[in-house]
């Protein structure tokens, strides 16, 4: 089962290579706005995901810079995901918030509506 899924995942990775989204264009001023809008998102995905897939595909079509943390590879983030987030689920959508408070938000379908809500804010 651990081929099939590999050799899966390559197909997945190989698929997104061949067909990635343009990024959108902005000027410097605009980029920077966008970017402290969402200061403080970070992604858990495994790389091979096809549902973290769609989610960074979103993350560049939009040009937006998410930082994207390995929950797969990485015991410290995963950790995180699991005690904090509170399940080992991908992908998660860490929003930290301006009151320092955390928001943990899983589905794919549900991060990308949470980004098209606060981008046309």
């Amino acid at each position: 089962m651990k081929v099939i899924r590999w050799i899966l995942g390559r197909i997945i990775l190989l698929l997104d290579f061949l067909t990635r989204p343009k990024k959108i264009e902005r000027t410097p001023k605009e980029q920077i706005e966008i970017d402290s809008k969402f200061k403080g998102h970070s992604i858990y995905q495994f790389h091979t995901c096809p549902f973290c897939v769609k989610v960074r595909r979103y993350l560049r079509k939009n040009s937006l810079n998410i930082e994207i943390k390995d929950a797969k590879n990485n015991q410290i983030n995963r950790q995180e995901l699991k005690i904090v987030g509170g399940k080992i689920q991908v992908p998660c959508l860490k929003i930290i918030k301006d009151n320092s408070s955390e928001e943990w938000l899983y589905e794919s379908s549900d991060i990308i509506a949470y980004f098209d809500k606060r981008l046309s804010e």
